[in-house]
Formats: C-alpha cells, sequence, structure tokens
C-alpha cells in the first residue's frame, strides 16, 4: 500500500488537473457508471459532530475508494484539524488498498475544483472581479480554482473575523501572486459581492451570508458550504433571480442541503426551477450559459466519484513519478 501526503499530492497533482478529474467525475456519475451511495452520516452529539463515510465503485475503470471525514468543530481548540480525513484507493480486481492518502487535501483539492469546473463550464468567458466568503479549511483551494478557471483583475475576500482575513489574504497573494490578481481583505460580504462576475461562499453557515438582491446580471455563484438540512448560506433571493439552477448531483443535494431544501420547503422554489447536473452540462444533454447576463448558480454538496476519479489519478502519477511511501 503506498502512503501519500498532503505535500507528496502537491508535487504530481494540480488545480488545473483536479478541475479536469472532476469533469470526469461529474459524467461518470450523470451515466450512472459510479455505483456511490448517499454518505453515511453518523451523528456525534456529544462533540457536536460527526462521522462521515464515502464509498464509490466504478466498475470500468476497476477502481473502488471509501473517504472518511469527520467533522469536529472543537479540535480546533486542541490545535488539531476540524475534518480530520483519509481517502482509501482500491483495486476493483482484487478489492486490496492500494493506496492511503491525505484526505484532507483530496477534499480541499477536489471540492475547490468542483467551483473550478462549474466556472470552466458555466461562467462568462471574461470576468475581472472574484469574491470569497470563506476562509476556513477550503478557502485556500476555492480561491485557488477561481483563478485557475478565469484570468481575474482582483478577488475580494471575507471571513468571519477580518483580523484573520487579512492574515489569510496576505499569505495567498504570495502564494498565488504568479496567477496576477489582486486578492483584497474586505469587512463584509457585501462589499465582496459588489460587482463580481464570480462568487464563492465556503461557510457552514445557518443563515444566508449575502444579499441575493446586490449579485449582479451575468455573475455565476458557487455554494459549497453547507451539506446539512439546517445549514444555509446561499439567499433564497438568488434562486428566483438565477436563470439556471445546477448541482454537482441534484439527488446527493436533495437529501441533504438546507441552501435548496429550505427553500423548497417554504415554496420559494420548485423543483420546476433546476435545470440539471453538471455532468449533463458536460456531456451536452442540458444547455448551460445562452446569455451574458444570465445569474447561475451552481450547488455541490461533494460526492464520491470525485474522490475516486482524484485519488485515482493522484496513484498513478504518484507510482510513475516513484513518490510516496510503500507499507506492507
Amino acid at each position: 500500500m503506498l502512503l501519500l501526503s498532503r505535500e507528496d499530492i502537491k508535487k504530481v497533482f494540480t488545480m488545473r488537473d483536479a478541475i479536469e478529474a472532476n469533469k470526469k467525475a461529474f459524467q461518470l456519475l450523470v451515466d450512472g457508471k459510479c455505483n456511490a451511495p448517499l454518505r453515511t452520516n453518523i451523528q456525534a452529539p456529544k462533540q457536536e459532530g460527526c462521522f462521515l463515510f464515502m464509498p464509490a465503485y466504478v466498475e470500468e475503470m476497476d477502481t473502488a475508494s471509501l473517504k472518511i471525514v469527520n467533522v469536529f468543530p472543537h479540535n480546533i481548540e486542541q490545535g488539531l484539524p476540524a475534518l480530520p480525513a483519509q481517502v482509501m484507493l482500491i483495486d476493483g480486481k482484487t478489492g486490496v488498498v492500494q493506496a492511503l492518502m491525505d484526505g484532507n487535501y483530496v477534499t480541499q483539492l477536489r471540492t475547490g475544483a468542483a467551483s473550478g469546473a462549474a466556472f470552466d463550464v458555466l461562467a462568462k468567458k471574461e470576468c475581472k472581479i472574484g469574491a470569497l466568503i470563506g476562509t476556513g479549511g477550503q478557502g485556500e483551494a476555492q480561491l485557488e480554482a477561481m483563478l485557475e478557471a478565469r484570468r481575474l483583475e482582483e478577488v475580494r475576500i471575507c471571513g468571519l473575523h477580518y483580523d484573520r482575513t487579512k492574515v489569510f489574504v496576505e499569505r495567498m497573494q504570495k502564494e498565488m501572486a504568479h496567477y496576477g490578481a489582486k486578492l483584497i481583505p474586505v469587512m463584509s460580504s457585501e462589499e465582496a459581492i459588489e460587482d463580481a462576475d464570480l462568487v464563492i461562499t465556503a461557510t457552514p453557515a445557518e443563515k444566508p451570508v449575502f444579499d441575493g438582491e446586490k449579485i449582479k446580471k451575468g455573475a455565476t455563484v458557487s455554494c459549497i458550504g453547507s451539506y446539512q438540512h439546517h445549514m444555509q448560506e446561499m439567499s433564497p433571493t438568488l434562486l428566483t433571480r438565477a436563470s439556471k439552477i445546477y448541482f454537482d448531483s441534484q439527488e446527493a443535494v436533495l437529501s441533504e442541503a438546507g441552501d435548496i431544501l429550505i427553500p423548497l420547503e417554504e415554496g420559494i422554489i420548485t423543483k420546476e426551477d433546476f435545470t440539471g447536473d453538471l455532468g449533463n452540462v458536460l456531456k451536452g444533454e442540458v444547455t448551460g450559459r445562452t446569455k451574458e447576463d444570465e445569474i447561475i448558480v451552481f450547488k455541490s454538496v461533494g460526492v464520491a466519484a470525485q474522490d475516486l476519479v482524484a485519488a485515482r489519478e493522484i496513484y498513478e502519477r504518484a507510482v510513475k513519478a516513484g513518490i510516496g511511501m510503500q507499507w506492507n
């Protein structure tokens, strides 16, 4: 079994690689070629956390995977990651575990790449301003995906604590200087989204974090933070203004995402307002953007197919490059 750390993965797998891997995963999903049961969510009330298990199997690839990603918010107080995670890659011919890799980094990459894939496919070709709301564990990958998908002039970044946001922006400006965008810390989501062409929200909020009326026409918005029924970072007003609403997986979103479930239950939107999954757009089965002034929403909760395809490609590249540590 090959053990792959975050640094190992960085050596062989880029954000652009992750975006392209996600596109493959989304197409496998809509083709019905990925057997990926909805994730098992075991609540841990005593710790205000939960255990999440995400299996997947693609027969034509002879590959299976299992990601264990647990949400324990109080870990931060002990200097531990709030979302400890591992990904196992499994040989579909023998059932032997081929690799164990840093699930935190794989999750960050593939979740960021979901926004990147959506922007690649659905955003206007000419975008100048980006907005990122949320600077937690997903902040870095979401920012990089946005910058990878479109050549932006500036990105305005808003976090829960302004001082931490400034530190985050200073670090990201150095690490992502090659993209050529100016990164600006702001104190409110209103400042962040003003005139923004691309917007990402990556928070565990239980109430909307921006005013849907202030999203400009032509914007593409990716909301990736809410993954439970009680969470709602997206303004329902945005859904009523959106020309089109896409998902990574409608089935998965409708099983858990408050961003969509709450407005549905309140009658603000109906299922007739949904356009389709991103995989359908990639396959040419559903129309993407057709007008420059369309507001487009992409809602993602993450699906195991993304982990499987990313892990398979990471493993193959690592073996070829001689990266990682063998454990027998």
